[in-house]
C-alpha cells in the first residue's frame, strides 16, 4: 500500500517560507540540500511524518501560476478559532472562519489563508473525518 510522505510547492524565497510555515503550523526544517540550481527544504513538525517540501529554482525570479488545477493542502488543529485569532495577531491574513452543515449537524469548521507564493492552505478543526 502506497504512503503519503510529501507535497512539494515551488518558492522564490527559501527564508520568508519556512518562516511563514513555522509561524502558522510549527513546521521546522527537516533536512535542506542545496544543488547549483536549485535547493529542497523539508519541513514537519512532531504531529506527523508527512513533509511539505519547498523547491526554489534560483533561476526563477517570477512569481509562480498556480493554473487551475491547484486546490489546496489540508491540515487539522483543536481550535479553529483560536488558531484563527493567532493568524491574526501574527500578521498572516486568514480568510473568515466557516461551518459546513449537514443533516443539521456540523461537518466542518475551518478557515483558510494563503503562504507566502499564494497557495492555498485549509485549516480544519478536528472533527468527524478531519482527525
Amino acid at each position: 500500500m502506497a504512503k503519503a510522505i510529501h507535497t512539494m510547492i515551488r518558492v522564490l524565497n527559501l527564508d520568508r517560507s519556512i518562516s511563514f510555515y513555522n509561524q502558522a503550523f510549527g513546521l521546522e526544517v527537516a533536512d535542506h540540500f542545496d544543488f547549483d540550481g536549485f535547493a529542497l527544504v523539508y519541513l514537519r513538525n512532531g504531529e506527523n511524518d508527512f513533509e511539505i517540501e519547498l523547491t526554489l529554482n534560483k533561476d526563477h525570479s517570477e512569481p509562480y501560476t498556480h493554473g487551475d488545477g491547484y486546490g489546496h493542502v489540508a491540515v487539522c488543529v483543536d481550535d479553529v478559532k483560536a488558531e484563527h485569532a493567532r493568524f491574526q495577531a501574527l500578521g498572516l491574513n486568514p480568510n473568515d472562519v466557516k461551518e459546513f452543515h449537514r443533516n443539521g449537524a456540523l461537518m466542518a469548521r475551518f478557515f483558510f489563508v494563503q503562504d507566502p507564493d499564494g497557495y492555498k492552505i485549509e485549516v480544519l478543526e478536528r472533527h468527524g473525518r478531519y482527525q
